[in-house]
């Protein structure tokens, strides 16, 4: 079975338009839900299904579209947008349950506790079976000073998805600072997560986190030399202190790195080559974000 870590929400266009009178009234809505007849979803997911039939992929794990999640716009249009995008998913895997499972978005929003997404985790995994996450290492979207995802501000979410044992999918999402394309600043947010990550000893803190870095890694499979060379840099790191002890028992960085999986969008198969050859297959994650740029 061909398993694809790596997709998206398939949604008829009438949910967009819905998301689109919801930013219209910044998030103000009289109790709306957007209605997608099954049959009208169904018969919007037959090209999904073409296009997955022409490549044979069996099975796929359905998140939202990053870029569409609007985290920088506000807690009320994240938590109401969040929640239809969710069910959408859960509409789509219902459809089609032999071909789909749901990873669930999270109401992230910048300058909030990251524990104000468990409500909407913990629906999706109870009570729609959804049985992974998807997190955005930048909430603001390029505008505002996020802790990287080493930071103890993300630790109560680790704790929460080794409680439910569900890996993650790190994939950022938009960029409204003007300075990068969306496709550029989440290369970068990817590079930055796994790096502070990393460096705090994150997974040594936490042996049972399962984590996916979207997009074979960011810069890190493809500069390795330049953070094994950082990492080397820096031997006393903290001696003696709880981060020096995880850091000492990570090992170097390609030992490190074991502790994670990376997917396979890369656009390019010689990215993919260096990426297996880097981290080992063992690490390695089929994933294509199809239908989508990854394509």
């Amino acid at each position: 079975m061909i398993i694809d870590i790596h997709a998206h929400l398939w949604a008829p266009p009438e949910l967009n338009a819905m998301g689109l009178n919801l930013v219209g009234s910044d998030g103000h809505y009289s109790g709306m839900e957007p209605q997608i007849t099954d049959d009208r979803f169904r018969e919007h997911l037959e090209v999904l299904f073409k296009a997955l039939d022409l490549v044979g992929t069996n099975f796929q794990m359905i998140s939202p579209r990053p870029f569409t999640m609007l985290h920088s716009r506000g807690a009320r249009l994240v938590d109401v947008w969040t929640r239809w995008t969710n069910n959408a998913i859960a509409q789509q895997v219902r459809l089609a349950p032999g071909r789909f499972k749901g990873m669930a978005g999270l109401p992230q929003v910048p300058d909030e506790p990251i524990t104000r997404v468990f409500p909407e985790m913990e629906r999706c995994i109870r009570e729609l079976g959804f049985n992974s996450i998807l997190i955005n290492p930048d909430p603001s979207e390029g505008t505002g000073n996020v802790p990287p995802m080493g930071d103890p501000y993300w630790y109560p979410l680790y704790e929460k998805m080794c409680e439910y044992d569900v890996p993650a999918l790190i994939h950022a999402a938009s960029c409204c600072n003007g300075r990068e394309t969306y496709a550029n600043h989440f290369i970068t947010e990817h590079s930055i997560a796994l790096l502070s990550m990393l460096k705090a000893g994150v997974m040594q803190r936490y042996p049972d986190l399962k984590v996916i870095v979207a997009h074979g890694g960011g810069s890190v499979p493809y500069q390795i030399g330049r953070w094994r060379a950082e990492r080397g840099a820096f031997p006393d790191l903290g001696k003696g202190s709880i981060q020096g002890k995880l850091h000492e028992a990570a090992g170097s960085f390609d030992d490190a790195l074991q502790a994670f999986h990376f997917d396979t969008c890369l656009h390019a198969p010689e990215s993919v080559e260096l990426l297996i050859k880097v981290v080992g297959c063992d690490n390695v994650c089929f994933g294509t974000e199809r239908l989508g740029s990854g394509s």
